[in-house]
């Protein structure tokens, strides 16, 4: 965790907290194991008392590939939730890759080299090849210092066979993106995470390197491990703590995989990685540089999506989201999403024009959306699918009811505000009046309105079915 302020448009880091909790640890059957959630949960009870009297738009708590493997992700983001208050974004290897450029690239000079990024997780790796604040390449692959452990040096076990066999399933796993990230070619490698800043430190403290390190230096480093038999003896290096000790070997196979994969040269390591590149999104947002407006832009481009269906749309769904936002206990958060949403409702007409809002959904939840958490895209494909013909009920099983309900009012407004894509609005007079309580919804139009626009009336009439069947009254005109 890192706690940070912003003063004159710089991140300044107050204070970080580190805890060995390792949720990968112990996975079977893509599971988590129970002790690994004890050690999530009561780690989180600890930082609870830095974080409780945070505003929530101060806040983000994002999880990465233990939760995005795990089947069993909730029996963790549940009680999390619960205990701190605060939600848990999961978010993807690429979207994790994306934030972990941003922290690095704020800690590097401001040039025009190309750089390659990777950074060493629990559960994967992700590589990025960028330039300055913006990345080019991003990709996330399964091999992380904590599941090699596991699989490769179980008990604390070393040996020569143990580590040629996480050496070779890292270099396998790289030749997959090889290609593609040859091809690109970059001018400087950038290591970050604590496996790659223990790596240098140890070599450091060696004599064998005065900065960042090549192959032989790795070389070096891997016969010294080597001449040891367990992890539990590694206590005479120096540049080596005792936190970083069980993953230091496993760490060591995955980074010798990366450079030959790929043939690198030199790798320097960057104190900046995941948590500085998430405090760095937060700072953009603030100042109107989120990269999610840039990320449904690029979207409705590629699909061509009606500017004048999408901004219509997107008037009455603010229309409506201001109505019923303080009865319904809504946020920004939600706002932004019926903006989104809207803007892209028509996005699966680029597939076809039958089912296009089912089209819509699948692009939208499989899409590589920078800035966008699982759970947010998952919602902003919901309301996509749902802002016409038959209510997706089916999508919302094995949710808890505060959440169906939740999902429910903002899939109320989606489809309320697609019934008037096509009226004109004559400027600064509303279409008509809105009132909301509780599951009540009463729309209230100028004398004669209805029947000068019968399609419309039509559409209101078939919404009113179809929203009574999801728990929501709609009246028009005293009907």
């Amino acid at each position: 965790m890192i706690v940070a302020r912003v003063a004159h448009g710089e991140m300044r880091p107050i204070e970080r907290f580190g805890e060995r909790v390792q949720l990968a640890a112990g996975m079977k059957s893509n599971r988590l194991a129970e002790d690994a959630i004890e050690r999530g949960l009561n780690c989180l009870a600890r930082f609870r008392q830095v974080i409780e009297k945070l505003q929530p738009s101060a806040v983000r708590i994002v999880g990465t590939n233990a939760l995005r493997a795990a089947k069993n992700a909730k029996a963790f983001i549940k009680p999390a939730e619960a205990l701190i208050g605060f939600p848990v974004e999961v978010i993807s290897g690429r979207e994790e890759a994306r934030l972990v450029y941003l922290g690095v690239a704020h800690t590097l000079a401001d040039d025009d080299n190309s750089r390659l990024v990777v950074d060493i997780g629990g559960g994967s790796t992700e590589f990025v090849i960028g330039q300055r604040f913006e990345s080019k390449l991003r990709e996330s692959l399964h091999m992380g210092c904590v599941t090699y452990r596991d699989r490769f040096f179980p008990g604390g076990k070393i040996s020569e066979k143990r580590f040629a066999k996480a050496y070779q399933a890292a270099y396998q796993e790289v030749l997959l993106i090889r290609k593609a990230y040859k091809q690109h070619g970059w001018d400087n490698a950038v290591g970050s995470s604590g496996t790659m800043r223990s790596v240098e430190a140890i070599l450091m403290q060696q004599g064998w390197s005065a900065e960042g390190f090549d192959a032989s230096c790795l070389a070096g480093l891997r016969k010294f491990l080597l001449s040891h038999n367990h992890i539990d003896e590694l206590t005479d290096l120096p540049g080596l703590s005792e936190r970083r000790r069980g993953v230091i070997v496993p760490g060591v196979a995955i980074i010798c995989g990366v450079f030959d994969a790929l043939g690198v040269a030199h790798m320097n390591t960057s104190p900046g990685a995941l948590r500085e590149g998430v405090i760095y999104e937060m700072m953009g947002r603030e100042v109107h540089e989120d990269v999610r407006e840039r990320t449904v832009s690029s979207l409705m481009r590629r699909a061509e999506v009606d500017q004048q269906n999408a901004d219509q749309v997107e008037s009455m769904a603010m229309l409506l989201f201001e109505k019923a936002a303080q009865e319904w206990h809504l946020t920004e958060t939600d706002r932004d999403l019926l903006r989104w949403a809207s803007r892209l409702h028509e996005v699966g007409l680029s597939v076809a024009h039958t089912q296009f809002h089912k089209h819509g959904q699948y692009l939208i939840e499989h899409s590589d959306l920078p800035g966008f958490s699982k759970q947010m895209q998952w919602i902003l494909a919901l309301l996509v699918r749902s802002h016409r013909q038959k209510f997706p009920t089916e999508n919302l099983v094995g949710l808890d009811k505060a959440q169906v309900l939740y999902l429910k009012k903002l899939c109320a407004i989606m489809r309320l505000a697609a019934v008037f894509k096509y009226v004109t609005a004559v400027e600064g007079e509303p279409l008509f009046s809105t009132t909301v309580q509780g599951s009540e919804i009463v729309l209230g139009f100028d004398e004669g309105w209805l029947e000068r626009h019968p399609l419309t009336s039509d559409a209101l009439s078939a919404e009113r079915q179809v929203l009574k069947k999801i728990g929501f009254q709609l009246r028009f005109n005293g009907i």
